[in-house]
């Protein structure tokens, strides 16, 4: 086994880096700069709503507003239910590739719109990209990074959005007194930098193992796991005993090969994994983040800071504080384990929402400089909160309680799923800020009382599991012969016999039985 292994390895192209830790940097990168387009975007969008150059060239009203805003994740949407099955057919690498293209043509549309129409089209045709890298883009990780490395690649993959963030706060601040349209053209240019990046780190990077092995191309799998997790020495026990744990899982699932919603439906392990995406989809939009991410300015205003440069100030630190509360909430997650970060940054939430529409209501658009000041540092203790354990978990948490026969199509569902909840705030909030105030406050912070409970009691903890240990926690028969092979391979590693051909014999074994 081990010769057929050697020449695979030896067709390699000399481009190709054999250093785990450049490859794993790689696919940071590659994922990184995709996932930080959204956080600019939303950043930009919030920044523009503030400038008189772009709220009068489209002479926006509360409802187009909304709409440039919302029409992006319309776009999203329909991103990812075109996306739903590629990724499975074509891999993982390709898919993030055909995404990011479109996106770029997306955003370069949107810098060069001539009116209202134009921009919209162009930010649909954007919307259509940005979900196709979000189901692409943590596939990819989530089954190629080592386990070590996964909690920080797929929580940070959400954490670079205050990069992309704080970016289009800087570049929109540098821009605002541009008294031409210029002032909102030049961040919608720069906006496919990022994506750009991604395009040409692909080449490097890797293609997912678990997509490898099911299509039967085990050595190709070999040499990647090498990558990542050896130093391309293939012949390394960590490297074989994760391809003969990918494989025989992949063996399991082979009876569910593209199940039907009916099958998904009635099978308690695949329902409950739903289930659980779809609580992350909504709770991650839901929390009461949103209401500052898009809305700031109004938020601002309400609370008594009404001058647009200090409101883009703001901005711009309020992502910077974000961005480092989100590294310290992906950092933490595989020591506190993923729903009590999640219930602390959701109780967070709570608290500070309640303190902000109690402030609102009493102080809101007054003179007083001290509730001004309380009520903005509640803001950014709220965003912290959200911040803290949901930035990092929306990408993290959903693709590890997938298995791989529904990941795809479970993460293309999630992002849909969770675009549409987020039109909710974008739209509704708006015209409930404008008419009902500080209640809205409160009404976001009474609904953080049920995501609490749904999290402690629904969720499933998947620390420091490999993605094929996390199916044991759904399917008992999957535990089961998980440990027979965690067994086999300790038994391996004591007697210096290659897991491969451990696996091998265990097969034969099998079928014999």
């Amino acid at each position: 086994m081990s010769a057929p292994i050697v020449r695979a390895m030896s067709r390699f192209p000399s481009w190709v880096p054999r250093s785990s830790a450049v490859v794993n940097s790689l696919l940071l990168a590659t994922s990184f700069s995709t996932a930080s387009m959204l956080g600019y975007d939303a950043s930009m969008m919030n920044a523009l709503n503030i400038l008189p150059s772009y709220t009068d060239y489209f002479h926006l009203t509360p409802a187009t507003l909304g709409l440039n805003s919302g029409i992006v994740w319309i776009g999203a949407i329909i991103g990812c239910l075109v996306l739903a099955k590629v990724p499975d057919h074509i891999g993982r690498k390709p898919s993030l590739f055909y995404a990011a293209i479109v996106a770029v043509i997306g955003g370069a549309l949107q810098a060069a719109a001539q009116n209202i129409a134009m921009f919209l089209v162009a930010r649909f045709i954007l919307g259509i990209g940005i979900g196709g890298t979000y189901v692409a883009g943590p596939l990819l990780l989530a089954e190629t990074l080592p386990l070590r490395y996964r909690a920080l690649g797929l929580g940070a993959f959400t954490d670079v959005y205050y990069v992309g963030g704080l970016l289009s706060s800087g570049v929109t601040y540098g821009t605002a007194k541009m008294d031409s349209t210029w002032a909102w053209r030049i961040p919608s240019l720069l906006q496919i930098i990022l994506t750009l990046i991604s395009v040409m780190a692909l080449p490097w990077v890797p293609e997912s193992p678990r997509y490898l092995v099911r299509g039967g191309r085990q050595e190709e799998a070999l040499m990647v796991i090498a990558q990542c997790c050896s130093n391309s020495d293939s012949s390394a026990p960590e490297s074989q005993a994760i391809l003969m744990q990918i494989t025989e899982s992949l063996e399991l699932e082979k009876h569910l090969e593209e199940p039907s919603l009916k099958q998904i439906a009635l099978d308690p392990g695949l329902r409950k994994r739903m289930l659980i995406v779809f609580t992350v989809a909504a709770f991650s939009m839901l929390t009461g983040s949103n209401l500052f991410s898009y809305y700031l300015g109004t938020a601002l205003t309400n609370a008594g800071v009404t001058d647009s440069t200090t409101q883009l100030e703001i901005n711009i630190i309020l992502n910077s504080f974000c961005l480092v509360v989100s590294i310290a909430g992906t950092f933490l997650a595989d020591r506190l384990g993923r729903k009590l970060l999640a219930i602390v940054s959701t109780a967070g939430c709570m608290v500070f929402l309640f303190i902000i529409g109690a402030l609102t209501k009493y102080y809101g658009e007054s003179t007083n400089t001290t509730a001004i000041y309380a009520n903005v540092a509640m803001m950014f203790l709220a965003q912290g909160s959200y911040s803290f354990g949901w930035t990092p978990l929306a990408v993290m948490y959903p693709p590890e309680v997938l298995n791989y026969s529904i990941r795809s199509i479970g993460m293309s569902w999630f992002i849909s799923w969770q675009n549409l909840v987020l039109l909710v705030p974008i739209f509704v909030f708006p015209i409930a800020i404008a008419r009902i105030g500080w209640i809205i406050y409160m009404l976001n912070g009474g609904f953080n009382v049920v995501v609490l409970v749904v999290i402690a009691w629904y969720w499933v903890e998947t620390k420091n599991l490999s993605l094929e240990e996390v199916s044991g926690l759904f399917e008992s028969h999957t535990a089961a012969a998980l440990v027979g092979i965690d067994a086999t391979i300790q038994q391996a590693d004591a007697e210096g016999v290659k897991v491969m051909h451990v696996r091998e014999k265990k097969s034969e074994a099998t079928v014999s039985a």
